[in-house]
C-alpha cells in the first residue's frame, strides 16, 4: 500500500487506526507513507506508529507531488498486489481483503470503492461543500462519489488495488499531472485492454474540503490537468468533463448576446431559474436530513463554485495545452 501525505495532522491518525483495524494478515502488509515534506506533525505521528507496527516505511517525497510520491512509492514496494491509499481517508475492516478477492476474482487489473463523502466540520458551510462533492448535479456521474447498487466496470476508481504486473505494462504515474494522474494511468490502462472495477460495498469514508476556497482550488487544478490528460490519451475520457466548461461558456457567451436579443435574453434567465431551482431543492433535501436550513442558500452558490472553479480550469487547460505550456501548480495531494 502507498499512501502520499503532506500536512495531514488532522486526519492521519484516524487513517492509521483503520488500517491498523484492517482484518487482512499484519504479516502480510506492507504500508509506505510517502511525504512531501510536511511542516506539521504528520510524520511525527507517523513515526509513532512504526515503532509498534513494522509494516509501515515512512520515505521522503523531494518534488513533493503526488506521482512522484506514487512512483517512489512503486519502487519501495514488494507486494505483488500494489494499493493507493489517502490520507483524507477512513477505510472499512475489510476494505483491503475485499479489494484483493475480487480483483482476482473478476480477474480485474484495478478495483476501487466507493466514496462516502463526509464534512470536515458540522457546519453548514462543511455540509454543502460534502453534499455539492457527492451529489450528480455537483459532480455528473462521477459514480464512486455519488455511489452504484452493483459491481461495475468503469474507467476509474478511487486510488485503485493494482496487480504489480499491471505496471509493467503501463509504466510509471505520469509526473506531468498534479491532479488527475488517476484517471490518466487508468486511461493508459484501458487503451491497453486493462479493466476496471468498482466495487459498491467497499465504502471510503472521505473527508470533504474545509472551506470553499480550498474546494475551488481543488476542482480548479481537476479542470486544469484535465486537456492534458485528454492529449496524452489521445482522447476525452468522458463525456461529462465539457459540461462545467460548456457552463461556463455558456454564461458569458450568453450574457453578451443577451443584451442585444430578448429571446436570448429569456432563454438566459429560464437557465439560471432553472440552475437556482435545482440548487434550492437539493440544499432543501439536504437541510431536513442534516437539520442546517442555511443549506438551502448555500447549496446553489458551492454547486456554482465547482462548476465555476472546473469550467475556469479547464477552459485554461485547454490553452496551455495549445501553447505547449506546462501547467505545475503546488499541490501536495
Amino acid at each position: 500500500m502507498i499512501c502520499p501525505v503532506f500536512n495531514e495532522e488532522k486526519f492521519i491518525e484516524a487513517c492509521i487506526m483503520s488500517i491498523i483495524e484492517q482484518d487482512y494478515p499484519q504479516d502480510a502488509m506492507e504500508i509506505i507513507f510517502v511525504d512531501g515534506r510536511s511542516t506539521d506533525h504528520t510524520t511525527d505521528i507517523i513515526r509513532r506508529y512504526m515503532q509498534d507496527y513494522p509494516f509501515m516505511k515512512l520515505i521522503d517525497n523531494p518534488e513533493r507531488i503526488v506521482p512522484y510520491a506514487l512512483n517512489r512509492g512503486l519502487q519501495e514496494a514488494k507486494g505483488e498486489v500494489i494499493m493507493r491509499l489517502d490520507g483524507h481517508c477512513t477505510y472499512p475492516t475489510n476494505y483491503i481483503s475485499e479489494l484483493v478477492k475480487y480483483l482476482y476474482q473478476l480477474n480485474a487489473d484495478n478495483v476501487g470503492g466507493v466514496w462516502n463523502t463526509q464534512p470536515a466540520k458540522d457546519t453548514p458551510v462543511c455540509q454543502a461543500i460534502a453534499l455539492a462533492s457527492s451529489h450528480p448535479f455537483g459532480v455528473g456521474g462521477s459514480m464512486h462519489k455519488i455511489g452504484v447498487s452493483k459491481i461495475i466496470e468503469t474507467d476509474t476508481v478511487p486510488f485503485g488495488c493494482y496487480k504489480r504486473e499491471v505496471f509493467e505494462k503501463t509504466g510509471p504515474f505520469d509526473t506531468d499531472l498534479v491532479r488527475n494522474q488517476d484517471d490518466e494511468f487508468n486511461g493508459r490502462l484501458l487503451n491497453l485492454g486493462g479493466k476496471i472495477y468498482l466495487i459498491p460495498q467497499v465504502i471510503i469514508n472521505y473527508t470533504a474540503r474545509d472551506t470553499l476556497c480550498k474546494m475551488r482550488q481543488m476542482y480548479y487544478q481537476y479542470g486544469l490537468y484535465k486537456p492534458l490528460v485528454n492529449k496524452k490519451l489521445g482522447a476525452p475520457a468522458t463525456v461529462r468533463q465539457f459540461f462545467p466548461l460548456l457552463f461556463l461558456l455558456g454564461l458569458l457567451v450568453g450574457g453578451i448576446c443577451s443584451i442585444f436579443s430578448p429571446f436570448i435574453l429569456q432563454l438566459y434567465t429560464t437557465i439560471l431559474l432553472i440552475y437556482l431551482f435545482v440548487g434550492v431543492v437539493v440544499g432543501s433535501m439536504g437541510a431536513i436530513r442534516t437539520h442546517q436550513p442555511l443549506l438551502v442558500l448555500l447549496m446553489p452558490y458551492v454547486f456554482f463554485n465547482i462548476h465555476m472553479s472546473y469550467g475556469l480550469g479547464y477552459l485554461v487547460g485547454i490553452f496551455s495545452v495549445i501553447r505547449n505550456k506546462s501547467v505545475q501548480v503546488s499541490n501536495n495531494r
